[in-house]
């Protein structure tokens, strides 16, 4: 069982808060789609013997580049890798680049699901977030999605920004359910470095977001989805029973990935490596035959670390029998020592063997997954 993420590094514009890779500068886009299908073709070794259970299409936005390109790229996993025959295929796509010729082309190509970048209703907090589409076009993008026949898709909502007042949150989370979307993706405003959101806030041109408000929007994110029969099963995303992301669950159980594209990263199990952040250097690199990344060994301290992180935002929590399995009983009980003040706060429960995180405690689950890492040398 294996996931492939395809990077896709275009956006028509910049949002204000975006850390990711991209450019709006679309001029080498025919070469790009070209490079990305060399690495599928140079990386068809990377799993073995492995069958690709997922494929990813991220970005960037990679509904810029059209229905062809989008097309011959998973013409070309299926072509390289074998793929299970119940694999899901994932793309995400932009209100505003949405149409019934385009839903349709997408479906013929072989994807099975959207995550369609929605982010709000309200035309005063897109246009703050410099978003390419209007308030109408996020509407419009929900029917016609469901017209297309995408049964299976999901939405992203941003929360915990100046302009977002709690009725707005309510408001747009009403509107999502009431939509019937089946998976629902929920981040609070982050501010990332060297993005245009940390330059406004340095320079006074906007406010800095307030904690307070983003773990009170995350409580009633909480409560609204749960008693709309949504699963929060992991910190961020919510999801109707059979309709959790597979793709996405990959990165926090372990599942080796591959990533293809500039700046994507990948996941072996006790390796990880990462392509150049640079689309000019990674078209002529893959045209040389060559992928540029750069890799790392994970040590112990390493994985379990990471472990101890990823496991910890999920539903399922921390299995310490697999701790134990594979670090040995000394680290298995000192997890059990170490979480016990948070157990007592409220924050941490241990049911059948788990480490799992009370609602509550799920608004810290970082400063809690770093007080339970192992520290030193592997």
């Amino acid at each position: 069982m294996a996931g492939i993420y395809i990077h896709i590094p275009f956006c028509k514009q910049a949002c204000l808060y975006c850390g990711f890779h991209f450019s709006t500068s679309v001029g080498d886009r025919d070469r790009m789609g070209e490079a990305l299908a060399r690495e599928l073709r140079l990386q068809k070794d990377f799993f073995g013997a492995e069958d690709v259970e997922t494929v990813y299409v991220g970005g960037g936005t990679p509904s810029v580049i059209g229905v062809t390109a989008i097309r011959r790229l998973l013409d070309e996993v299926r072509e390289v890798f074998s793929v299970a025959p119940a694999a899901e295929y994932t793309l995400e796509v932009n209100p505003d680049d949405l149409t019934a010729e385009r839903l349709r082309g997408y479906r013929e190509a072989g994807v099975t699901r959207l995550s369609v970048g929605i982010q709000s209703f309200f035309n005063e907090d897109l246009a703050w977030m410099n978003r390419a589409h209007d308030a109408p076009a996020a509407e419009a993008a929900l029917e016609m999605v469901a017209a297309a026949g995408f049964a299976n898709y999901s939405c992203d909502l941003i929360y915990g920004y100046p302009l977002l007042t709690d009725e707005k949150w309510v408001s747009n989370i009403k509107r999502m359910i009431g939509s019937g979307a089946p998976h629902l993706s929920c981040y609070a405003m982050t501010v990332e470095p060297r993005t245009a959101l940390e330059h406004h806030i340095r320079t006074g041109k906007a406010a800095a977001m307030d904690e307070e408000q983003a773990a009170r929007h995350f409580r009633i994110l909480a409560a609204m989805l749960g008693e709309a029969g949504y699963e929060q099963y992991e910190i961020s995303n919510f999801a109707k029973p059979g309709y959790r992301a597979r793709h996405n669950s990959h990165y926090w159980d372990g599942t080796p990935y591959l990533g293809i594209g500039p700046s994507a990263h990948s996941f072996r199990g006790v390796t990880r490596q990462w392509n150049v952040a640079h689309n000019a250097r990674y078209i002529r690199e893959i045209f040389s035959g060559r992928v540029p990344f750069t890799a790392e060994h994970l040590t112990d301290v390493m994985r379990l670390n990471e472990y101890v992180m990823t496991s910890l935002r999920t539903i399922e929590g921390c299995d310490l029998a697999l701790v134990e399995k594979g670090w040995g009983e000394a680290e298995r009980r000192r997890l059990e020592r170490d979480s016990g003040r948070f157990a007592r706060a409220g924050h941490l429960t241990a049911p059948a063997d788990r480490l799992v995180l009370t609602p509550e405690g799920r608004l810290f689950a970082d400063g809690i997954a770093a007080a339970l890492f192992r520290e030193g040398a592997p």
